[in-house]
C-alpha cells in the first residue's frame, strides 16, 4: 500500500533516533541520483534500549560498509534500519510471512544477496529498538527463528557455508559489549 519511491520499516516498539533519519536517508538517495549512480538501498545503525528508558543502551548494532560476503559469516543490516526503493519491492516482491521472525531476514539475503541490488551504509544510529522482541524472548522462539533462517537460505536457492547459521547468534556477542565501551552515544 505504500506509495512513496523509499520504503522502511519503522516496527510497532522502535522508535527513529531523531528527527533527522528520513532526512538523512532521503539525502543520501539523492546524492547518488544526482551522481547518476541511483542506489537501491541503504541503512544505517541501531541500538537496543531498555523498554522503560528508551535513553538506555543495552546493545548496540554497528553496521559495516556493504558487502555480501558477510552474509555467510552471520552478518545482516539491522533490519528496521533498511529502506528499499518500492520499485525493488514491485520487482522482487515483499515480506515471505511464511517465515515469521526470519521474514526480514530473508527478505534481505534475496534482494541483498540473490538479486544484488545496490545498497550504502549511513555510518549513524538510525533506530533505537526497545528490548523484549518476539525471536528472543526464549530459546524455543530462538531455535524457531535459526529453523526459519536455514529455510530462508532453502528459498532463495542460496547455501550458506556450514558454520554460517551458528555465527548469526555469535555475532551478537559483541554489540552487547560496545555501549560498555563507547559510553551512551545518544
Amino acid at each position: 500500500m505504500a506509495s512513496g519511491d523509499v520504503i522502511g520499516f519503522l516496527h510497532a516498539d522502535d522508535i527513529f533516533a531523531d528527527c533527522d533519519v528520513l532526512a538523512d536517508v532521503a539525502a543520501l538517495f539523492e546524492r547518488y541520483f544526482k551522481k547518476n549512480r541511483p542506489i537501491d538501498s541503504c541503512y544505517g545503525d541501531l541500538v537496543y534500549v531498555r523498554a522503560d528508558n528508551p535513553k538506555q543502551i543495552v546493545r548496540y548494532w554497528q553496521s559495516y560498509e556493504f558487502d555480501k560476503r558477510r552474509f555467510y559469516y552471520g552478518w545482516m543490516p539491522p533490519h528496521p534500519t533498511f529502506f528499499v526503493r518500492r520499485s525493488v519491492y514491485l520487482k522482487y516482491g515483499d515480506f515471505n510471512l511464511e517465515l515469521g521472525t526470519s521474514a526480514d531476514y530473508e527478505l534481505m539475503l534475496r534482494f541483498l544477496l540473490k538479486y544484488g541490488i545496490t545498497s550504502k551504509y549511513i555510518p549513524r544510529i538510525l533506530v533505537k529498538m526497545r528490548t523484549g522482541g518476539v525471536s528472543n524472548a526464549s530459546v524455543r522462539n530462538r531455535l524457531q527463528a535459526n529453523y526459519h533462517d536455514r529455510r530462508a537460505w532453502r528459498v532463495n536457492g542460496l547455501k550458506p557455508f556450514p558454520w554460517t547459521l551458528y555465527l548469526k547468534p555469535l555475532c551478537k556477542i559483541g554489540q552487547y559489549l560496545r555501549p560498555r565501551l563507547v559510553g551512551n552515544p545518544l
